[in-house]
């Protein structure tokens, strides 16, 4: 089941769902813990196997964001902390999640969440966050081979999707079937920083650009903005991508052009990865410990 809230138009849809057909009882219990610049993911495994998650808003306070997390993610489960055999905490806040026994980059936790959510054949992992943006290589296995970080800017991030939606007072959900609803591809806006870009946009509306028009501008921009970061460390394929971004039809079918092979499908919500990584990462760490 998924459940689901909607707060102002530049929010995302923060959402919790949980496997009804699997019982916890009797079952090695793992977590994982992603505590974002923007939002903040749990991920519960009962022997490896997706029990249940959660994702929701970060707010001002790491630890308070965690523990929000994973309360949500376990209600109605039956399911309390002392059940949690092993937590691993990922993300911007890793060492600042109370109940967990080690915290893990998000580079290692998305390249493993990747290969969960993808499958073995995944060689390049885009995850597109919240404010920064990241490109993975990994094995078979899941494990970072090599990987490059471009956080300079909001730009090309979440956030900066975020900024557009609320100056434009267009929901961040339809962000991306809007700006694909052009006659022609318009260029894109040509500032780098959000800020200017922002300015930009706004002379553009003043220039009576319709608004589908000036996000499709964007979401250009912000495709060939993460396409240089794909062409420093080069793009293997199989290609999936990590993240909120990910779910902007907008963004992502331009870059699939750009890059000129296809991007990789999962039934999984893109903004687990990293949490889904953490929590095989307690399971791996838990039967280590247990050998």
């Amino acid at each position: 089941m998924v459940e689901q809230q909607r707060t102002e138009l530049w929010r995302w849809t923060e959402s919790r769902w949980m496997n009804p057909d699997l019982d916890w009882r009797g079952k090695l219990i793992t977590s994982g813990i992603d505590v974002g610049s923007v939002s903040s993911q749990a991920v519960i495994l009962t022997d490896g196997e997706l029990y249940a998650y959660s994702n929701m808003r970060t707010g001002v306070d790491s630890p308070d964001s965690a523990m929000k997390a994973i309360n949500w993610a376990m209600e109605n489960t039956g399911l309390t902390l002392k059940d949690l055999a092993y937590t691993v905490g990922t993300g911007y806040g890793r060492v600042n999640v109370p109940f967990s026994q080690r915290a893990i980059t998000e580079i290692a936790c998305h390249a493993r969440g990747g290969n969960f959510m993808y499958g073995p054949t995944v060689r390049t992992i885009l995850d597109m966050g919240g404010q920064d943006c990241k490109a993975i290589h990994c094995d078979e296995k899941g494990k970072v081979t090599n990987f490059l970080m471009n956080d300079k800017c909001a730009a090309g991030t979440g956030r900066g999707m975020e900024v557009f939606a609320d100056l434009l007072g267009v929901s961040i959900n339809d962000v991306g079937d809007l700006s694909l609803q052009v006659d022609k591809e318009p260029p894109p806006v040509s500032s780098t920083c959000v800020v200017y870009a922002k300015t930009e946009a706004t002379g553009l509306l003043r220039e009576g650009w319709p608004k589908n028009k000036v996000l499709a501008a964007y979401c250009s921009a912000m495709a060939h903005r993460i396409m240089t970061l794909l062409e420093r460390i080069g793009v293997e394929e199989d290609f999936a991508i990590t993240g909120g971004i990910a779910k902007n039809k907008g963004v992502v079918t331009r870059l699939e052009k750009e890059v000129g092979i296809p991007i990789m499908k999962t039934k999984y919500d893109t903004q687990i990865a990293g949490a889904i990584g953490a929590a095989l990462f307690a399971k791996a760490l838990l039967e280590k410990t247990k050998k």
